[in-house]
């Protein structure tokens, strides 16, 4: 590709190189907006020389390396995401010269916990999850709602969904773009720092809640009898995972795995849904993936939907 930069430069090369423009276009991902790809389309063709092993239409790793690092800088540059230094030090180089229009100015973890957005939950446990206080079988624990703070009637508001889903699908492709820079979801990833890292990247926090296994009333009989606990994770209000383990870590690590198995269809969906609370039947607002469900949810742990 010629020297210079912009959009317009771009579109001219491909312009006279169409059969290029159409192999670049395979691999534009489901959920990229123009301006991501634009941008991630130049990082490809301005480093496609340094990989000489690389020919058009033909797939090799060198050509998988590529498209990795390509995913990488735009995760960094579109959602904040960051990388040990060696990865970043690399991509930055490889992006040197890439302008990209009313790129997102991007506020830090310590930014957002300094400006108190979440000063009813004071105390996050220091990896990025706002973790409420443990509850017992006689315990509240239940989280400051915008539905208890206007004192109505305990459950979600009917427009809960339509407001929720906007943040949602914003986190969808927040976390296509993540599993695609680690090579895909599978069993050996860090799934809790993947949830944490992309829900950040969206300026909001995850919140977890534990509780001890053998104070959960709804579990099956088989269950109830095990040490252990149990992890609640909730975004917004919204409903996301459980996840069981010996200890709030390992609870805590599949819960985030049941909540980014949503992330795997073609869309996530926000809907009120029936669960068991304290022994009840009540309005939950829940994420959904675009899959037919067949069993019901794990009892709430938490229920931020109750009036004052």
């Amino acid at each position: 590709m010629a020297e210079g930069s912009g959009e317009d430069l771009v579109s001219e090369y491909l312009e006279q190189n169409p059969q290029l423009a159409q192999w670049l276009e395979s691999f534009r991902g489901y959920c990229e907006t123009n301006k991501q790809w634009f941008a991630r389309r130049e990082f490809l063709l301005r480093n496609m020389e340094a990989f000489p092993t690389i020919q058009q239409g033909v797939h090799c790793s060198s050509l998988d390396t590529l498209l990795s690092l390509s995913m990488v800088w735009a995760n960094h540059i579109f959602l904040g995401c960051r990388y040990p230094q060696d990865v970043m030090v690399k991509i930055k180089d490889m992006g040197e010269g890439i302008e990209v229009p009313d790129a997102p100015v991007r506020t830090t973890r310590d930014e957002i916990m300094a400006k108190g957005k979440r000063s009813s939950t004071s105390g996050g446990d220091g990896d990025g999850c706002l973790k409420k206080a443990k509850a017992g079988p006689e315990g509240d624990g239940r989280p400051a709602g915008k539905a208890a703070a206007r004192g109505q009637k305990s459950g979600p508001s009917p427009q809960a969904p339509a407001e929720h889903q906007p943040f949602f699908n914003r986190l969808y492709k927040a976390v296509a773009w993540k599993l695609v820079s680690v090579g895909g979801f599978g069993p050996n990833l860090d799934h809790f720092e993947i949830l944490r890292s992309c829900v950040e990247s969206c300026k909001q926090s995850l919140s977890c809640m534990f509780v001890p296994l053998k104070d959960i009333p709804d579990l099956p009989a088989g269950r109830t009898q095990k040490e252990g606990h149990v992890c609640e994770l909730r975004c917004q209000t919204v409903y996301m995972g459980t996840g069981y383990g010996r200890d709030e870590s390992a609870a805590r690590a599949m819960a985030s795995k049941e909540a980014l198995k949503a992330f795997q269809g073609r869309k996530v969906t926000v809907k009120i849904c029936r669960r068991r609370y304290r022994g009840k039947d009540v309005e939950d607002v829940v994420l959904l993936d675009d899959q037919p469900r067949s069993q019901g949810f794990p009892p709430a742990l938490s229920y931020p939907f109750q009036a004052e």
